[in-house]
Order: structure tokens, then sequence, then C-alpha cells
């Protein structure tokens, strides 16, 4: 279905396009609104399959594994680099941040939308106010670096280790409850 939806938006848009110059005066709008809906078909087909995979079990399954794995590297690379935060240079902890937590920052944002699906709205609000208040703290902590605020650094590092460990837990507490149909 996907692949006759991505056909469907092409052939959809082209032939819009070929019928938009055809006349240099005119346009035939029967021919063009034929075309027009054939690619607003063929969107809607490929965001119900995108959908429909989204949130097959498999998928959420794998995507809450994923996100609590992802929070759980997280969270032991934030307690390991504060306590070494004293004996790295400040200006070296916003590359160590970049080294250490964008790939599974990156692995939570893909996977998000999996925990409203799986549990509920409300479940993902939850989750995302910590989450996003940790992300928060720790990109102050990066420009504190950049800055050379060593004060800064230290008091982020440790409010972003705080919240992204809250974002844990709470994952694993949705994770030993049941899904949500």
């Amino acid at each position: 279905m996907k692949k006759l939806g991505y056909l469907l938006i092409t052939v959809g848009f082209l032939t819009g396009a070929l019928v938009a110059v055809l006349q240099e005066l005119s346009v035939r709008w029967e021919w063009f609104i034929t075309a027009f809906v054939a690619g607003a078909v063929g969107v809607l087909l490929v965001r119900s399959t995108e959908r429909r995979i989204s949130r097959s079990e498999g998928t959420l399954t794998s995507n809450m594994e994923s996100i609590e794995t992802a929070l759980r590297r997280i969270v032991e690379n934030l307690t390991k680099l504060n306590t070494e935060k004293e004996s790295i240079d400040p200006y070296d902890v916003r590359h160590r941040i970049d080294e250490l937590f964008a790939d599974d920052i990156d692995v939570f944002v893909q996977g998000r939308e999996s925990i409203a699906h799986a549990h509920s709205l409300s479940a993902y609000a939850d989750v995302m106010s910590s989450f996003a208040a940790g992300e928060r703290y720790l990109n102050r902590a990066w420009s504190a670096s950049a800055d050379g605020y060593v004060d800064e650094v230290n008091a982020y590092l440790d409010r972003a280790r705080t919240q992204l460990a809250e974002s844990l837990e709470k994952i694993r507490l949705l994770q030993s409850s049941p899904q949500v149909p």
C-alpha cells in the first residue's frame, strides 16, 4: 500500500505539473483536479500505512525497549560524567556531552511516540515533561561549558541527571504495567 501511495503521489504531481504547462493561457481543470485527488489519495495511503506500522505491537514493544535502554545509558553516562566533572576541563565537557549523549537522545526521540500508543497520552506527557527538562539542563551544561562557567556546568549536569533518572523510572513503571489496547 505504501508503494502504491508513493506511486499515486508521483503520478499526481507529474500529471498536475504537465497539465498546468500544456496550454499557456488556460488550465484544463478537470485533469488538474484529478491529478490533485490522485496525489492526495497517495498521501493518505502512505500516512495510514505508516500509522498502522508504528502502532503494531512488535514496533511498540521494540521502541519501548529501545527507549528504556537509551535512557538507561544516558543516566549511566550522566552519573559517570558527574563523578568525573571535577577532573575534566570545563571547556571539554561539551565535547563529552556530544560524544556520550547524541545517539541515545536520538533513539529516544525517534521512538517517543510509542509511549503514547502503548500506554496513553497522559503517560507520554508525564515522561516527556521530565525528559524535556533533563535535556534542557544538559543543553545548558553544554552552553556553560562553551563559556567556561564551571559552577553552572556542575549544577546543570546534576539537574539533568536527576530529571533523566526520573524519566527512566517512569518508563520502567510503564513497562511493568499493561499496555493500552
